[in-house]
């Protein structure tokens, strides 16, 4: 016993220092106490309190060591928080708000997000998860309007592509410009129309502010402007828009401007304009209507022999009138802007508001109801376009600038001589 118990004891004191008995020790102790010690003498041999001692010899072994439950502050609302995480698209911040509003809990933001941060995956698949399907032939046209830098001559130009899908067959029709204005996605439309030899019963959109006055993310109640309205309803057609931040809301993401970016534009630089919209059209032909498509296993210019019959013929309808009638200011550069460019008017006319009517390729700007200048449409940005005949008497009018063309004096009974300001001003011009 006395080996015993010297070993015990040296064991013992080795492990003094420690909170817990390890299990080695717990068992020298249960052996000891079957030999006749007592819980005062195991609990001066072993280093701890009698209570600890009897509760060892109850188990009759080790005892795990159970730590406290603590109640949290937002135990109890896990229904609560997956509801309202999934209702603010996870925004965990506007969660814990209404906790302090709903429930007078007070807590920090990141407290939330980690007790939040469970459901972030299942988010982020909901968002990614698109329901496929198939729309009949002739029913609908998707449209995505994207950007891209492309080498025309020596200059990198940023290029908007138009990029139009049949939503049956496929099939591809893509208009290249330099502005994404509302007057190019109707051209867009109006030369899909006339490259499929008719027109879909409905035609699908992104949220674009040139077609979209207002879109609910909450209600999904779009509002269209106005020029959309008569656009559609002149040929025919009915708008949707997608989900707003929801592109995969369309049904099916065709993807069609990162495809012509990655397919017919990488790499390539074009001598000028001309040369670029000849190679997409080539490549729509050859490549783009020839392939065998992914979903459908079918080459969209074969699908399409099927679905031509189902569109809304043209009936020989012109082009939807491209008339824009606007208000402007003349600035103190003798110019109005209009789409990122600047038209020259007559520099009398500095201060006065004007109409500036766009039709038919070119820019009228009009007065007290007569033409006070007349411009061909800029098809650049930030280009200035000068009539040196408006700048007639303006020191420094001798500088580079790009001619309109020559153009018929404006009436003189509406512009005053330059004699009669020489008179109040004194000098001359």
């Amino acid at each position: 016993m006395t080996s015993v118990g010297s070993e015990n004891s040296a064991l013992s004191m080795a492990m003094q220092g420690n909170k817990m008995l390890q299990p080695e020790e717990v068992a020298a102790m249960v052996q000891l106490h079957g030999l006749g010690w007592g819980a005062k003498r195991l609990s001066k041999e072993f280093g701890c309190s009698r209570n600890t001692v009897r509760r060892y010899l109850r188990a009759g072994g080790p005892v795990a060591y159970r730590k406290p439950e603590r109640r949290r502050s937002l135990d109890g609302l896990e229904d609560w928080l997956r509801e309202r995480f999934f209702r603010h698209d996870g925004n965990a911040d506007v969660i814990r708000q209404e906790l302090a509003s709903e429930h007078d809990i007070i807590i920090g933001l990141r407290s939330v997000e980690l007790r939040v941060r469970q459901w972030r995956r299942e988010l982020k698949a909901q968002r990614r998860a698109t329901v496929r399907f198939e729309t009949a032939p002739g029913r609908q046209l998707q449209i995505d309007f994207g950007d891209t830098r492309v080498w025309i001559g020596d200059e990198r130009l940023r290029v908007y592509l138009f990029v139009a899908t049949l939503g049956y067959s496929r099939r591809l029709h893509i208009r290249p410009s330099l502005r994404q204005c509302q007057a190019d996605w109707f051209a867009g439309m109006e030369d899909a129309f006339l490259r499929f030899g008719g027109v879909p019963a409905e035609l699908l959109f992104d949220n674009a502010r040139a077609l979209v006055d207002r879109h609910d993310a909450a209600t999904r109640e779009v509002r269209f402007n106005d020029r959309l309205h008569a656009f559609a309803r002149y040929w025919g057609f009915t708008p949707r828009a997608c989900a707003p931040y929801r592109a995969r809301t369309k049904g099916k993401d065709e993807r069609g401007v990162g495809y012509v970016k990655k397919n017919a534009v990488a790499g390539r630089r074009f001598a000028n304009w001309a040369a670029f919209e000849a190679h997409l059209d080539q490549w729509t032909r050859d490549v783009a209507d020839q392939r065998v498509h992914g979903t459908t296993g079918v080459a969209p210019a074969a699908r399409f022999a099927k679905e031509a019959g189902a569109l809304r013929p043209l009936g020989g309808r012109a082009p939807f009138g491209q008339l824009r009638d606007l208000v402007r200011k003349v600035q103190a550069d003798c110019a109005i802007d209009l789409d990122a460019n600047s038209y020259s008017v007559p520099w009398r006319l500095i201060g006065e508001t004007v109409q500036v009517v766009v039709l038919g390729g070119r820019v009228i700007v009009r007065h007290a109801g007569q033409v006070v200048a007349d411009h061909p449409v800029c098809e650049g940005r930030r280009q200035r376009i000068v009539d040196k005949a408006h700048l007639a008497g303006v020191v420094g009018a001798a500088g580079m600038v790009r001619l309109s063309g020559p153009l018929p004096v404006p009436p003189p009974d509406l512009l005053r001589p330059l004699a009669e300001y020489e008179a109040v001003a004194g000098g001359h011009w």
